[in-house]
């Protein structure tokens, strides 16, 4: 209910992990489509770069703000910040507070005078003012570092290397939110090298009790977890999709003209082996990389088809080398029988 410097914190992280979801999922899904020249009806979602940009903006984000208030002279406290935050980011669609200058929210009685509130993707959250600049400022004296970087003990030496006389810097340390941006940064870029998977955990009740399924709950985490929007462009896309050349090489087994192997273009042959195995045109479309399958029933079919040829082809394996077996060893008994039978005649 009382959200202070800390959520918002975790709340900026959780929308840049939003932002990149959205980014590696839903844009880059329908951005695929378009480069393959698939037909397709855009589907829109939410983007939260304009929530993103709101927070972490190096001029008019609110921490920005938060570290010129921080970092300015004279008299600093909670309410001069939440006043420049009304002047910088009144008319912001997301930004919300009594003591703007937008009159939007003036006889708004849920947000107290001394709150804002942000509109997240998952919702609205009100924040209140009271500490920010505190906690923001994260100060740890010099001299109490240099204190603890003489300790006789190792471990305290180690949590304290800014006390090292040769690191000594005169600057003013970071702030708070500064660091933690500058984190979130790094953990961006670093997402970004990565082909992460996805994992959404849904806390059927907040019990932790067997056999509870509350609704409200998990609808809410449904909402808040971005996956409506997601399962609507899996839904309006298509399910499958893979390169041309292992498409061919996985089913090509199941065609006659392309069993043992295809003399040309691998696109030619996968279009010659849907058409062979009488595939609905509806449920899958050439792209120019890549073959497109929309159901995943269609990509089932295919699966168990090759289960079966692939028995049927051990079997085939197995009756030529049980038979090629039984040859040879009828031939060699032969062999054996004219050589007694031209001896025998020999001394009889």
């Amino acid at each position: 209910q009382d959200n202070s410097f800390e959520q918002f914190i975790i709340n900026y992280c959780n929308e840049k992990l939003q932002q990149i979801f959205i980014e590696l999922t839903l844009k880059e899904e329908q951005e695929e489509y378009i480069r393959e020249g698939i037909e397709w009806t855009h589907i829109e979602y939410f983007n939260n770069a304009i929530i993103c940009d709101l927070i972490e903006n190096n001029q008019t984000g609110i921490l920005a703000m938060l570290d010129e208030e921080c970092l300015r002279p004279g008299t600093v406290t909670d309410d001069t910040f939440l006043e420049k935050l009304n002047q910088v980011c009144a008319t912001h669609q997301h930004f919300e507070s009594r003591m703007s200058k937008c009159s939007r929210f003036l006889n708004d009685t849920s947000l107290p005078h001394s709150c804002f509130r942000i509109q997240h993707y998952a919702g609205k959250v009100m924040y209140q003012v009271e500490g920010f600049v505190d906690k923001n400022n994260d100060l740890l004296y010099r001299d109490l570092s240099q204190a603890m970087w003489k300790a006789n003990h190792s471990l305290i030496k180690a949590l304290f290397p800014e006390g090292n006389p040769a690191k000594i810097n005169l600057k003013r340390p970071p702030t708070a939110g500064s660091q933690f941006k500058a984190s979130v940064a790094t953990l961006m870029k670093n997402l970004q090298t990565k082909n992460p998977n996805y994992i959404r955990c849904i806390k059927p009740n907040d019990k932790k009790a067997p056999h509870i399924f509350n609704e409200a709950l998990v609808c809410h985490q449904i909402r808040y977890l971005g996956l409506l929007e997601n399962v609507r462009v899996r839904r309006a896309g298509y399910a499958f999709r893979q390169a041309y050349e292992p498409c061919l090489e996985r089913y090509k087994m199941l065609c006659k003209q392309t069993w043992p192997h295809w003399r040309g273009p691998a696109r030619a042959g996968v279009e010659v082996l849907f058409s062979e195995l009488g595939i609905p045109e509806e449920e899958f479309s050439f792209g120019r990389s890549k073959i497109f399958i929309r159901n995943p029933r269609t990509l089932f079919k295919l699966e168990d088809l090759r289960k079966q040829r692939l028995e049927d082809l051990a079997t085939l394996i197995e009756k030529i080398y049980r038979g090629w077996k039984c040859r040879t060893r009828f031939l060699l008994m032969k062999k054996c029988q004219i050589v007694i039978a031209s001896w025998y005649r020999r001394y009889a």
